[in-house]
């Protein structure tokens, strides 16, 4: 019997922890060589025999969790087989980066022209005021796709964030966080204490990412829920980064003042 490479989508993956239980479900298969499995992708590169059927795939990732198997294309008989399934992992992990990223870029950049026009409406030009409407956007629009799918967000929160790793209720938390200083921010309640909470939040969210991006994980970014299927790349880490420096440049302006 032949041995082919297959590529399966997988809907349901959202972290590490996911494609791990997948990949140990599948290698369990008898017929199924290797492996492997991109979270940030939502795919799974296996080398199987022939005989491996395409029911027994879909088993055996409904097994690992709740999971579904689709799309399953066998794309050609490898002798090579390693060589051939790390190149074919290579092209599906690079592609959906570049696409994905790209309502990121298009939400911050509505919040950011949201900002501009309430200037230009108030003329009220202010670095102050405009940073303090550009993190208000920011916060209630991130903190309504993540309730969008409360359970999706937690999973894919838990997989580099440090607090909710160790605390995870935290996960379930931190969409009302959010809301909550978007909320003061949009009323400028308390800015010294908001400004405080704003610029610890995002550190430690950096902190979570840096580690997740030094170990060369490919996991799934949770800042915009899991209604989007966001890598984690450097842009998360720079995003956290500018709002702890807006924080910050907003505490400084007013314990200065």
């Amino acid at each position: 019997m032949g041995t082919h490479t297959a590529t399966v989508q997988v809907a349901g993956m959202h972290c590490g922890a996911c494609a791990a239980k997948i990949k140990a479900a599948l290698s369990d298969v008898a017929g199924i060589d290797t492996a492997e499995v991109n979270p940030a992708a939502g795919t799974a590169v296996i080398s199987l025999s022939s005989s491996v059927t395409d029911d027994l795939v879909q088993g055996a990732v409904a097994l690992a969790g709740d999971y579904t198997a689709s799309s399953i294309q066998r794309v050609e008989a490898a002798e090579k087989l390693e060589a051939g399934s790390k190149e074919v992992t290579a092209v599906l992990a690079e592609e959906p980066v570049k696409e994905s990223l790209y309502p990121l870029f298009l939400i911050v950049g509505f919040i950011a022209g949201v900002t501009l026009l309430i200037a230009i409406a108030t003329g009220d030009w202010t670095i102050e005021r405009m940073m303090r409407h550009f993190m208000a956007g920011f916060f209630i629009v991130f903190a309504f796709f993540k309730l969008l799918d409360p359970p999706g967000f937690v999973s894919a929160y838990r997989g580099y964030d440090l607090v909710a790793r160790k605390i995870p209720a935290w996960g379930w938390v931190y969409p009302f966080v959010e809301l909550a200083l978007g909320g003061a921010y949009l009323l400028a309640w308390a800015p010294i204490v908001t400004n405080s909470v704003t610029l610890v939040l995002m550190l430690v969210g950096a902190a979570g990412v840096l580690k997740a991006l030094l170990d060369k994980r490919a996991i799934r970014c949770a800042c915009l829920g899991t209604a989007l299927n966001l890598p984690m790349t450097k842009v998360t880490l720079v995003e956290d980064l500018t709002m702890a420096a807006m924080a910050a440049a907003m505490l400084g302006l007013m314990l200065g003042a």
